[in-house]
């Protein structure tokens, strides 16, 4: 359904289209594991965490420069934008681009400059939330905070952390969120999704989190539920990358009824939509189907979002002028 919508979870490299990467690669000189953009599809479609991973290892290094990460920006904002997406707060890695040879500015100059670029061709409200890769050293992810704070002016408007979150606890990299609020950028962690309540906890707590990026398996712990609910801490959720990845074992399955009726704000989101084959008609469709309402998600939306005064009241104004009536029918899950 073409209704607007608001993404806040969406990894930038997780969304890029395999005729990008194939463009990207032979201007980098970069090998892929395949040359057609339909086999390279193919090969990058999710079949297994394990797999994931080699796919992701195996061709988001592609991405080398400026132009790249431009590029990436302004052909999701506009796939995003033919789904209804009015505003889309974009996730990328640049410690990840570290170890690859890439400077960190060289990342967040790209992004920046296609968000830039997305909004004006789009009309699409594209804001930048890097992500630290849990596992990296604390001196780089200072590096990663001090860096959101100097491109705040163009369009970074908070500080993820994402990884393996099991194996890393958000506790560690307190400091580098500490430069980051003091620097006015926002604290937007992965928590809640492969591992349980401690982790949420720790993203509330050292890391002082103004949303929670997942956050389904606070269902674990009526209290921490409550408290959710009670501070309108809004979750970002992706049920089909929950689906994909074990965290719930089908749709119907899924935790976010229970996030809703404990009355925890929940938005909906695509995550890696290329890698799990998704985008963000069927990520709504799948929420529908659970009970989500189209409305509700997107006021979430306004309330989780980290950008100005303005932008919001543009937000509200556009909820405001929908027939969101029209949309109350919910679809069978697929």
């Amino acid at each position: 359904m073409s209704y607007p919508k608001i993404e806040l979870h969406v990894h930038l490299e997780g969304a890029v289209s395999a005729e990008a990467l194939i463009a990207a690669a032979a201007r980098n000189g970069f090998e892929l594991p395949a040359t057609t953009p339909a086999e390279l599809a193919e090969f990058m479609r999710f079949r297994d965490f394990a797999h994931f991973m080699k796919a992701w290892f195996a061709t988001t290094p592609a991405l080398k420069t400026e132009r790249d990460y431009r590029e990436l920006v302004v052909d999701y904002a506009r796939r995003a934008a033919a789904h209804g997406a009015v505003y889309v707060e974009g996730i990328f890695s640049p410690t990840d681009k570290v170890s690859q040879g890439v400077a960190q500015e060289t990342v967040f100059e790209g992004f920046c400059d296609g968000a830039t670029q997305a909004r004006e061709e789009t009309g699409v409200e594209v804001f930048l939330t890097p992500d630290i890769t849990r596992s990296v050293p604390l001196e780089l992810a200072v590096e990663t905070a001090e860096l959101a704070v100097r491109y705040r002016d163009r369009g970074v408007v908070g500080l993820g952390l994402g990884g393996p979150e099991a194996e890393w606890p958000p506790e560690p990299y307190r400091a580098a969120f500490d430069v980051a609020r003091d620097g006015g950028i926002g604290s937007v962690p992965h928590a809640g999704e492969t591992a349980g309540p401690d982790s949420i906890r720790g993203a509330l707590d050292a890391l002082g989190a103004d949303r929670i990026r997942h956050g389904v398996r606070a269902v674990e712990d009526p209290d921490l539920l409550a408290e959710l609910a009670e501070r309108q801490i809004v979750c970002d959720v992706c049920v089909l990358s929950n689906i994909r990845l074990g965290v719930a074992p089908s749709v119907e399955e899924h935790p976010l009824p229970q996030l809703l009726a404990a009355g925890v704000p929940c938005t909906v989101n695509t995550d890696d939509p290329t890698f799990f084959d998704c985008d963000l008609e069927s990520e709504h469709a799948a929420a529908r189907s659970i009970g989500a309402d189209p409305r509700a998600a997107f006021d979430a939306g306004v309330a989780g979002a980290l950008c100005d005064a303005a932008v919001k009241a543009r937000l509200r104004e556009i909820a405001a002028e929908h027939d969101w009536d029209a949309d109350t029918a919910a679809p069978a899950a697929g």
